[in-house]
């Protein structure tokens, strides 16, 4: 199982996702490193993890506060070919999604940066047709089925059928809370995912809940908040690495 920093950008800063109440965050104190600089930040948790993929929610642009494009592009040359960097972005449909890839692309100066791979989130996504849009434009898209509270955010209740080969199971009240994994929720969606990849997010406290994650048929999980707070590491990773 792959473990999968993650990266919430907001104002100019890395902050701290508590349970999807955004008007908490605020910039992340972290023990990797004394700032909340975003290409530091990411960085150290690529080093924190030897992972080969990141994470990134660009908040500004969901709440519509200003998208980080220039930060993204500055992260696309830093991490380089070979690394991948999973984006969501509070797409609503392929055309100003395949609009922020090529704005990004623009602004990156290294000729072989890294690749952006979209993420399109059910709490904001419109158009479920973009995922077939940009799965036939070769950007190999994944899809957040997003849950608050038991409850299914915007199209995350859209059938199956319309799933590309990998999917995040987003459960926002326990990201950042110390409350461990929603394995309840991920079974559900497990048992509707046939032979696609599944990637959990929120609530991972330590290496005992990575195996817990990995027993319940978890490809990756996505990690932020046991990485910054040192009670999760390379060492523990569990079998199949944290590569991306």
């Amino acid at each position: 199982m792959q473990v999968i920093p993650v990266l919430d950008l907001l104002d100019g800063h890395a902050v701290r996702a508590v349970r999807g109440e955004r008007s908490r965050y605020r910039p992340i104190q972290s023990s990797l490193c004394p700032t909340s600089d975003p290409l530091a930040i990411a960085r150290a948790l690529v080093a924190a993890t030897g992972a080969r993929t990141l994470y990134v929610a660009d908040l500004g642009a969901i709440l519509s506060r200003g998208a980080h494009d220039h930060a993204l592009a500055a992260l696309c040359d830093a991490l380089g070919d070979g690394f991948r960097i999973w984006l969501d972005a509070g797409f609503t449909a392929f055309s100003p999604m395949r609009a922020s890839i090529e704005r990004i692309a623009r602004l990156t100066q290294s000729p072989a940066p890294a690749a952006i791979v979209p993420v399109f989130g059910t709490e904001t996504l419109l158009d479920m047709g973009a995922i077939a849009e940009a799965s036939a434009s070769g950007f190999e898209p994944i899809l957040s089925l997003d849950y608050r509270g038991g409850r299914a955010l915007g199209s995350a209740h859209v059938e199956s059928a319309w799933w590309p080969s990998r999917v995040i199971v987003m459960t926002l009240d326990h990201v950042g809370a110390q409350a461990g994994p929603d394995l309840s929720t991920f079974a559900s969606v497990r048992a509707l995912a046939g032979a696609r990849s599944l990637i959990g997010a929120g609530g991972v406290r330590d290496e005992a809940d990575l195996v817990r994650c990995a027993d319940a048929g978890a490809a990756a999980w996505l990690v932020a908040s046991a990485v910054h707070d040192g009670t999760l590491g390379r060492r523990d990773v569990p079998r199949g690495g944290s590569g991306g």
